[in-house]
């Protein structure tokens, strides 16, 4: 057993996605999605310009990984394709990536990951497909946003520092750790995510179709 830490820059709801049941991470960190294995844990801590180094943002046990177009075209998550225009639970969707069926490339859906009016961003789309298209799921997890408890002194190595990631494969203490996570929430979303509470100077939401392509293909 292993757990995957690192820790979540930028806390939008967007990766990891933990809304409409699932927690899912399909976007950013290639490495932990390429590498990871199901029955393994990830989880995430604030930043340090929030305040919140060594505070839990989530964690999950992974219970399936997919592929992206596997991803696109699952109904199971079709609510958390991206809705420029709606709520923000919408706004930071991540099923954002499907292969077109004549160029035989990626698409990136208009996203938090895609530049102002839905314009590919070429290093994101690298960033994201260019080691890796799994998709991690966790049908357990908790997810704390902003809101998430103080790790203690005894699990200091669950932190991580700087960027990258690092892994724990101590099977006691993972188990332990977990018994501690859970004592500070039940499973599911406990809070809003961290960087709902701070207006941003710059956004991706330019002019958009009032109608989302994919919405036509449903």
């Amino acid at each position: 057993m292993r757990a995957h830490s690192y820790i979540v820059e930028h806390d939008m709801g967007f990766a990891p996605n933990p809304f409409h049941g699932a927690c899912t991470l399909a976007a950013c960190k290639p490495r932990i999605r390429r590498y990871a294995k199901i029955d393994e844990y990830v989880l995430g801590t604030g930043t340090k310009k929030r305040s919140l180094e060594k505070h839990l943002v989530y964690v999950m046990k992974i219970s399936e990984i997919i592929g992206f177009d596997d991803y696109w075209k699952d109904r199971r998550f079709v609510r958390k394709r991206t809705v420029t225009n709606g709520s923000l639970v919408q706004r930071y969707g991540d099923n954002i990536y499907h292969i077109d069926a004549q160029s035989k490339r990626w698409v990136q859906e208009h996203s938090f990951h895609s530049k102002a009016g839905g314009v590919t961003d070429p290093d994101n789309l690298r960033l994201d497909t260019g080691s890796t298209d799994r998709v991690l799921i966790g049908d357990w997890f908790i997810y704390w946003g902003g809101d998430g408890p103080e790790i203690p002194d005894r699990f200091e190595e669950f932190i991580h520092e700087g960027i990258g990631h690092h892994y724990i494969d101590d099977d006691a203490m993972i188990q332990k750790f977990i018994a501690w996570a859970v004592t500070n929430g039940a499973p599911g979303v406990r809070g809003d995510p961290c960087e709902w509470k701070h207006p941003r100077r710059k956004t991706r939401e330019g002019p958009i179709p009032s109608c989302p392509r994919w919405l036509s293909s449903l």
